[in-house]
Formats: C-alpha cells, structure tokens, sequence
C-alpha cells in the first residue's frame, strides 16, 4: 500500500521542479515537436497556474509565440522545427480542413500563393492573426464537411486539406456574388491538369445542391473550351 506521506513529498517534489522549470527543460521536453500544448507539461498533481505563469514570462521574453489559449510554437532561433503553416491550422480549430483559396493555390490551380489560410470547419467561424499569420476559418454544415485528404509534411506534423475539386465547389458554396464566367475569368482558374472535370460533376452531384451543379457545369465547359482555343472569353 501506498505510503500517503511519500506521495505529499513526492508531489510537493514534483510541484517545485514545474516551478523552477528552466528553458533547458522545456527544450528537452517539447524541442522537437513544432507546436505543443500546455497541457502537454502538465501531469497529476501539477499546478496549472504556475505553468501559466512560466509559459507567460516565456512569451514575454519572445521564446515562444503564443498561437491560442494553451497552444505555443518555440520561437525562432530557438525553435528546430520550423512548423508547416497548414498544421498550425489544423491545431487551432478543430476539426477542420484547408480549403478555398490556400487549397487551390496548393493544388496549382491558382497561380498565386494565399497569404492567409483559409479552413472550413463545422464549429462556429474564427480567425487568428499573429506572428505566423492569418488564419480563417469559415462555417460548413456537417453534410458538406467531406472531399477532403490528409497530409504528413514529416513524422510530428499533419494536415487535412480538400481535394482540388471539393475546395473549388467549398468556394462557390461560400460565395456570395454570382458564379459566372466573369467570376472564374478573376480567379484565374488555370487549365492544369490537377482539376479532374468528371470528379468535380460528381462531387457537385454529391452535394444535392442545384448552385454547386450549375456552377460545376460552368467550369467544366470553361476549361473544356481554354484547353481547346485558349482563353473561353
């Protein structure tokens, strides 16, 4: 049987050392992960306020970046990961995935690159800005909340993004102003072969929404015809 005096001390012990934690520690405890939870520090009998307040003095000093309540990232130089800006939006919001523009953009089909990440999740919308950027999360119904693929950039990191198609029909499903073919024209939708016309049919057919179908229809013959005779206008 346990010795209840033995576990005072040993909490007491284990209480002291969360206390003095000194960076050295830290590093050897969460150094190789490129983002970590507080929680991740804590065990039985540990004090969370006292963790608070050493992850806080930490942040002030500008060796960690704060990205939510209980989720850092090492800063730099310190940090020996540097983590993929679509696995910190994983971690901020979920359950969600990358769609819209950052996954057109990550499929090639945009010829731009997205500053701001944009994700769809099925929890209510929200947005993070800070030191490694924007991150915007926008609301989806649990029916649409699928077409999506998961991606591991390294052993500690992963991410959910949509497919090329699904992220475009997340788009028009999104989108306010009418899809015609002035709209996909701004878009700069590229004829690259990433974008497969039958999957994207198909998929619209999925959603059971008439907008999605129409405009799914739209883009095929608009990229049906630049395949063919360059620009469709």
């Amino acid at each position: 049987m346990d010795d209840p005096g033995q576990n005072f001390i040993a909490s007491s012990c284990h209480k002291w050392q969360l206390r003095s934690m000194k960076w050295s520690d830290l590093i050897r405890l969460v150094g190789e992960e490129p983002l970590f939870e507080a929680s991740m520090l804590l065990a039985s009998g540990e004090s969370p306020a006292d963790l608070r307040r050493q992850l806080s003095r930490w942040t002030s000093a500008g060796r960690l970046l704060q990205l939510r309540r209980g989720l850092y990232v090492i800063a730099p130089p310190f940090a020996r990961i540097v983590p993929h800006y679509f696995a910190v939006a994983a971690r901020l919001h979920p359950p969600s995935y990358v769609s819209l523009e950052s996954a057109l953009a990550y499929h090639g089909l945009i010829p731009e690159s997205v500053p701001t990440v944009t994700s769809v999740t099925t929890r209510r919308p929200r947005e993070f800005s800070g030191h490694l950027g924007t991150f915007v999360f926008r609301h989806l119904k649990p029916s649409l909340f699928w077409g999506y693929t998961e991606v591991r950039p390294d052993e500690r990191q992963i991410f959910f993004i949509a497919t090329a198609e699904k992220a475009l029909l997340d788009l028009f499903h999104l989108t306010t102003t009418p899809i015609d073919e002035a709209f996909l024209h701004e878009l700069r939708l590229e004829t690259a072969e990433g974008l497969n016309l039958e999957r994207l049919n198909q998929s619209a057919l999925h959603t059971r929404r008439p907008k999605l179908v129409r405009a799914a229809t739209l883009v095929s013959r608009w990229i049906e015809q630049a395949r063919g005779k360059g620009d469709p206008r």
